[in-house]
């Protein structure tokens, strides 16, 4: 097991913080939390975070998520018949913008997600893709351990 590198929070808590900021802007902006959820652990697979990996899986269950959907959510374009118009564009975006150094966000990716979204959504999107690589490339880079957990919790 990977020792953990630093714990930010207890280092300079000012920092978390920030990122709390971002984060409670996403919870309040009325993305629809489930939504969220995908979008966030989308991230985390692209990314390979274990720590949001485990986080938002439960997190997502306790939503409600389906756990088929979740089982197959790094697969979405083949068993695309389990999700939305609008989380099929969402997770598409989410692709594009944790990978954008790659090759940005294409217009049909943006045409999909403003089909299916207002702009003020748009930015919700953005910002709750922005906020999870942020927790992404912290807990990675800081190789942040996994809470001891029950397996059924």
């Amino acid at each position: 097991m990977t020792e953990q590198r630093l714990d930010i929070h207890g280092t300079h808590p000012d920092a978390t913080r920030a990122v709390l900021a971002m984060e409670s802007f996403v919870r309040q902006s009325g993305l629809d939390p489930r939504l969220g959820e995908l979008v966030k652990i989308r991230a985390s697979q692209i990314n390979g975070c274990a720590f949001c990996l485990d986080m938002h899986h439960r997190d997502a269950r306790a939503h409600g998520e389906d756990q088929r959907r979740l089982d197959v959510v790094s697969a979405w374009r083949e068993a695309s018949q389990l999700f939305t118009d609008a989380e099929r564009a969402a997770l598409a975006l989410t692709e594009k913008v944790t990978l954008i150094g790659v090759a940005g966000v294409p217009d049909d990716v943006w045409e999909q997600v403003t089909d299916e979204f207002s702009e003020a959504d748009v930015v919700n999107l953005l910002m709750a893709i922005a906020t999870i690589n942020v927790w992404n490339r912290l807990a990675i880079a800081t190789h942040q351990r996994l809470p001891d957990r029950d397996a059924d919790a």
